[in-house]
């Protein structure tokens, strides 16, 4: 039966389809689908931006130093409390998920990070994570991105990454040549037709049917529409194949992992998965606000890896966290702490090497009342994309970083 301009305008009409399929995100995920059986098995690095700047001091708590507590007079955890690593340091009592990945190998704390000339604006530190360089260089492109550009100039495809969330679009993943993006929920990218086959139809016909050849745009929009229908099928089927026995708290981070597992598990060729959590801007009452925070950092990484495990992906997935900067040793009048400098990142994994590294930063030689780093963040960066993503970090970073002995083999 041939299919009208008439029907397919109705069709579209009645379906949110060709809206909220957008061009760009589909074919992203259609390229990143095909390209998966090319590359099986790649290693994924999944980022989650702890956005506000994290309490490192409350986070992995010197409870065993009186300075802490002098410093700390509402805020301090008790060693009573504290989840203990050894004797001077131990995790806040709400990241018992972190603390069952530390037992079981499967967690690195990389303690006392930051970069000199520590800046406390959210907007300029954060700036400087994203992009990797320093304050006085331009900054066009974000370290992820600039990976992602040179890495599909030498595999001659896109090596694609994805932001999860509401929020703008992370500087990080900005690049010159890889768009990345960003999408709330993988329900958003599935043909929406009710349960009406024909209008199913209707709409397949319409965008597969022969077009003037001579009109560009018509022959974009079908082709964009195509792909997106495509890349529709094709998420519509990791969801409805995906089975999991893990329970995922109902948080926002934990149902965002739960979509990086299902994209994982569904084949998806996709190298790196960026998310946030915001709040950690904690300057008054800050007890019960950065508990839940970290209850919910701890909870949702412990089921998405024990997720992965059960679909033996494990393996070849980092999970690594980040904040633009710490907070002051010196808790202040509002029973909150104000911007600081160093602090700790996470990693998480099957391939780390598990526990503390680096020594925690003295509470008494400070730089401005903050604790000095002693671990440049781009060390780090150095180590995920040199020893996970194979790739030369110089090249990406501007300048050499000497990485650290975190991943194992």
């Amino acid at each position: 039966m041939k299919t009208t301009r008439r029907q397919f305008l109705s069709a579209a009409a009645r379906s949110s389809a060709l809206i909220s399929l957008s061009p760009l995100v589909p074919q992203i995920l259609l390229q990143a689908t095909a390209a998966a059986a090319e590359s099986p098995g790649e290693r994924v690095l999944v980022v989650v931006q702890l956005t506000g700047g994290n309490d490192g001091l409350n986070t992995v708590v010197p409870y065993g130093d009186d300075a802490y507590r002098r410093n700390r007079f509402t805020l301090a955890i008790g060693a009573d409390q504290v989840l203990k690593i050894d004797g001077y340091a131990g995790l806040h009592p709400s990241m018992r998920g972190f603390a069952k990945l530390l037992e079981d190998g499967k967690l690195a704390i990389v303690q006392g990070v930051g970069y000199p000339n520590p800046n406390r604006s959210h907007f300029e530190s954060m700036d400087l994570w994203h992009t990797a360089h320093q304050a006085a260089v331009n900054r066009p492109s974000g370290w992820l991105g600039r990976y992602l550009d040179a890495a599909a100039k030498r595999d001659g495809r896109d090596v694609p990454a994805m932001h999860l969330g509401a929020e703008q679009q992370p500087l990080a993943l900005v690049g010159q040549d890889i768009q990345v993006p960003s999408i709330q929920s993988l329900e958003r990218f599935r043909l929406e037709v009710d349960g009406d086959s024909e209008l199913r139809r209707v709409v397949q016909t319409s965008v597969t049917a022969e077009r003037p050849a001579d009109n560009d745009l018509l022959t974009f929009v079908q082709n964009s529409t195509t792909a997106a229908l495509t890349s529709s099928e094709r998420v519509e089927h990791a969801l409805g194949n995906y089975r999991t026995p893990v329970s995922y708290p109902d948080t926002g981070l934990a149902q965002k992992l739960r979509t990086v597992a299902q994209l994982i598990d569904a084949g998806m060729s996709t190298r790196i998965y960026y998310l946030a959590l915001d709040g950690f801007d904690t300057h008054s009452n800050q007890g019960a606000t950065h508990a839940n925070l970290l209850a919910e950092l701890s909870d949702a990484t412990a089921a998405f890896l024990q997720d992965l495990s059960q679909h033996d992906h494990a393996q070849r997935v980092l999970l690594m966290t980040f904040s633009e900067f710490g907070r002051r040793v010196k808790e202040n009048a509002s029973q909150g702490t104000d911007h600081g400098a160093a602090a700790p990142m996470f990693l998480a994994g099957g391939t780390v090497k598990p526990g503390l590294h680096g020594k925690h930063p003295s509470l008494t030689d400070l730089q401005e009342g903050d604790l000095k780093h002693h671990t440049d963040y781009r060390q780090v960066y150095a180590t995920v994309l040199q020893d996970w993503l194979g790739w030369k970090s110089d090249l990406i970073l501007g300048g050499t970083f000497q990485p650290l002995s975190i991943i194992g083999a």
